[in-house]
């Protein structure tokens, strides 16, 4: 004989666990985007992609980033600096319904006014993606 709450609470735990994958991919494809957002600038549109970076983001990283903007924009403009941030691979590193780590691989094409050949930056890059406001936004980014 099969027990009708086990049966129900089996159902319930592979709902859980849908909810979850779709969480997770749903994050992971932000983090992807959001990735190369924050990856790339052009310092004829510094505001722009500040704001993108902005939007992106919640929490401790918006905070950090938002404090340190002012002083960012400058040197990028003074410098004529520019990167095209291209995600190679990612990976979910952990997963719940409202919070997904998400491990990257990102190419970084930099040029600037001393380094005018662009070169390639290779990043790895833990970035810490929340669910807030019916959005994935990146809480941390960490470059281990």
């Amino acid at each position: 004989l099969i027990n009708p709450a086990l049966v129900h609470n089996l159902a319930a735990v592979d709902r859980v666990l849908q909810e979850v994958e779709q969480a997770a991919a749903q994050a992971q494809t932000a983090a992807v985007a959001y990735a190369q957002v924050l990856t790339s600038i052009d310092s004829d549109n510094v505001d722009e992609n500040f704001a993108q970076v902005l939007d992106g983001s919640t929490g401790e990283f918006k905070d950090m980033y938002t404090k340190s903007s002012t002083q960012l924009r400058q040197l990028l403009i003074d410098n004529e600096a520019s990167a095209r941030g291209v995600v190679l691979e990612s990976a979910v590193q952990s997963a719940s319904e409202n919070q997904v780590v998400v491990l990257l691989f990102v190419d970084q094409s930099v040029q600037n006014t001393s380094v005018p050949d662009p070169r390639i930056d290779r990043s790895r890059i833990k970035m810490t993606m929340d669910y807030v406001d019916g959005r994935w936004r990146a809480s941390q980014v960490e470059l281990p």
